[in-house]
Order: C-alpha cells, then sequence, then structure tokens
C-alpha cells in the first residue's frame, strides 16, 4: 500500500510547543515489533544499531522551522514519504529547545554548536544526530565582528579594552571568547557585557553606545552597516570557524527504539533539504526570505549572496575534534566541568545525512 502523504493544520500543541502545522505521512512501513527487535525491552542503548523500521503511529515533534518551508517550496524535488507523522514546532535556538526539551515537549531542534554543550551542563542529557559545516566559512562566516560608530577595528588585537557583548550560553559568546584567545587575550582584558544576543539586542546597544563590539550576522549585520557605516560603524572577519549547524535530541528520545528510528529517517531528509536550498537559492530567497519571513529584496539578496556552501560530513572525526576544543575553552573561560566530545555526537545517524547528500545531488543531476 503505497504512502500517501498530505499536509495539516492543527491547533493541538503541546507544553511549551508553538505546533504550527503538521505533516503527516499515512503507511505501513514496519511494526512495533520490527522496530524494537534489535532492542530487549523497548529501549535502545546507545550501543545498539539503529532500528531500520518505524512502527506506526510514530510522531515526531520537531524544531527545525528552515526545513518545514523547504520541504513545502521544494515539492516533489525532495523525496519526503516518511513513514511517521511530523508535528512542527515554530521554535529552534539554544534556549527555546532547551526548555522544550526540559517540558518533554520536543524530540529535535535545529542549533548552532553551543546548546548541545550548555544543554549537558545545565542538566539536559542530549546527542547530537546531525552536523554541517559551511565549505565557505572563511569568505561567509556567520558572525563578524561589529563595531560601535567611531571604533577602529582592523584585527582581533583591537578588542584589547573593549566593552563586548557577551552571551555565554550561545553561539556569539563561544565566538568571543575564541576570538580573544585567538588574539592572546583574556577576559581581563575587555569588559564582556552580558547580554541576550536575541532580536535587535546587539544591535541596538553599538549604536546607543552601551558596548564597543558585538558579533553581527545575517540581516543585523547588514542593517547595522547600511545605517551607521556612515557614522564610523565597520566589521571585521574573525577567521575562526562559526560555522557548525546540528540537529539534536534528548538523550531520553533516542532510547527509544520508535522515535530513534524516525530521526534516522528526518536526518536523511533534513539533508535533502539542504542541498536544495543550495542549489535553488532564487527559490529560496523568494520563497522564504522574502515571503515567508517578509524581509525586503535588498535584505533577502544580501543573504542570499552570503549563503552557505553546505558541508556535511560523512565522517565526523574533523568536527567533533572542533568541538572538543571548543568545549576545553567554555569549561576553562566558564568555569564548566570538562565533556568529551564524543559523548555529545550520536554517530550511529551520520549514514542517514550522507544518504541524503548522494540521493538529493544525484536528484539534482537527473533534472
Amino acid at each position: 500500500m503505497p504512502r500517501t502523504p498530505s499536509l495539516r493544520r492543527t491547533d493541538r500543541a503541546r507544553p511549551a510547543v508553538a505546533a504550527v502545522g503538521v505533516l503527516a505521512v499515512l503507511g505501513t512501513a514496519g511494526c512495533v515489533g520490527d522496530a524494537a527487535a534489535d532492542s530487549p525491552g523497548g529501549s535502545l542503548a546507545a550501543s545498539d544499531p539503529l532500528p531500520s523500521a518505524v512502527p506506526d503511529g510514530t510522531t515526531l515533534v520537531v524544531g527545525d522551522p528552515t526545513t518545514e518551508v523547504a520541504l513545502e517550496l521544494a515539492g516533489d524535488e525532495i523525496e519526503h514519504d516518511l513513514p511517521f507523522d511530523i508535528e512542527w514546532a515554530n521554535l529552534s535556538g539554544g534556549p527555546q529547545t532547551i526548555e522544550a526539551f526540559r517540558a518533554e515537549s520536543l524530540d529535535v531542534g535545529a542549533v548552532a554548536e553551543i546548546p548541545p554543550i550548555h544543554a549537558t551542563w545545565t542538566g539536559v542529557p542530549v546527542s547530537i544526530v546531525a552536523t554541517q559545516y559551511r565549505e565557505n566559512w572563511q569568505e561567509a562566516p556567520i558572525y563578524e565582528l561589529a563595531g560601535r560608530p567611531g571604533v577602529t577595528l582592523g584585527s582581533l588585537a583591537d578588542l584589547a579594552g573593549k566593552r563586548i557583548a557577551f552571551s555565554p550560553g550561545q553561539a556569539q559568546g563561544a565566538l568571543i571568547l575564541k576570538s580573544l584567545a585567538a588574539a592572546g587575550l583574556t577576559q581581563d582584558d575587555v569588559e564582556l557585557v552580558e547580554l541576550p544576543s536575541t532580536g535587535d539586542v546587539y544591535s541596538t546597544a553599538l549604536a546607543a553606545g552601551e558596548v564597543d563590539v558585538a558579533p553581527l550576522g545575517g540581516t543585523q549585520l547588514y542593517r547595522y552597516l547600511t545605517t551607521y557605516e556612515a557614522d564610523g560603524a565597520q566589521s571585521i572577519k574573525h577567521g575562526l570557524r562559526d560555522d557548525a549547524g546540528h540537529l539534536y535530541a534528548p538523550k531520553a528520545v533516542l532510547e527509544d527504539p520508535a522515535k530513534a528510528a524516525a530521526l534516522a529517517e528526518y536526518v536523511e531528509v533534513w539533508a535533502k533539504a539542504k542541498v536544495w536550498v543550495a542549489d535553488h537559492p532564487e527559490e529560496w530567497k523568494q520563497g522564504y526570505y522574502v515571503e515567508h519571513e517578509g524581509l525586503t529584496e535588498s535584505d533577502a539578496q544580501y543573504l542570499t549572496d552570503h549563503a552557505a556552501v553546505p558541508d556535511i560530513p560523512a565522517d565526523l572525526t574533523e568536527g567533533i575534534a572542533r568541538t572538543q576544543d571548543t568545549i576545553d575553552l567554555l569549561a576553562k573561560e566558564l568555569d564548566e566541568d570538562p565533556l568529551d566530545a564524543h559523548d555529545l555526537f550520536d554517530e550511529r545517524f551520520a549514514a542517514a545525512q550522507t544518504a541524503g547528500v548522494e540521493a538529493q545531488r544525484a536528484a539534482e543531476e537527473d533534472r
């Protein structure tokens, strides 16, 4: 019996999760016995192979808004005939996903490098199940270091003596600590001003002279420089890796054989979506940036011009090593316990993301 995908809206919401849509895929793939067969007692250990079948009635609650939109825009150009239901949650990023994990109302979320580390330190055991980087990370970093009007930034050494916006549990905060280390500076050489990195907080603080330097990216950087460059505002590229992007899930979710099997299927589709977006910049610009996000044409074009060339690795060795370096730096600078980066990555899912990349690239070549 063929699986027939359908898109429906629902007003049902779980605590701490705003469910904005459901991609319901009806089918007969697998059964409960098949999915749990490799895991006695119905609990999947981290050393067990991933089940190959998803039981009927399985649902994943997914906080990954960009993949949701990519699947809508791509339609049949991304094969996503999934044997489970997806309840889309309109949230992403560290603070939102960690709180939803605590409430047991989210199965998987999309974040940058730091949230899985921070979640572990704050008592939320998680695992990274999918990873991407940027091939063009030097030319198109996620963030640049922006200065308030009148502050001269020629190199990382110029951070000395500056008041710097800092968010310790997020990627922007880690970037500041990495930048100081790269410049041979310590926290004692600067003033770290703790601010939330949400919305326009950083750019507003720069414009108001409350801080001298802040990491800005995307439209925040573009709008800030467009508005204040004439007054002497500038930014510099830091030359450091800030390009990690992950899907991560609570370890309790991965112990559920049905959800673990569904996650492997989702990781493959996630990888397909990343390839499709990179190969269809105009469709993505109009469909996501302009129509979905409501950005201006100039904002959307800036993001398109600085878009990632995705690097979705089959071998996670280098990425795990870089994550370990980040953990070691943050543990030292934030007085946290050491962690083993290998414990954060569930490498069983690497084959799924590789399969997704290969399948989508083959599909693009055939069109």
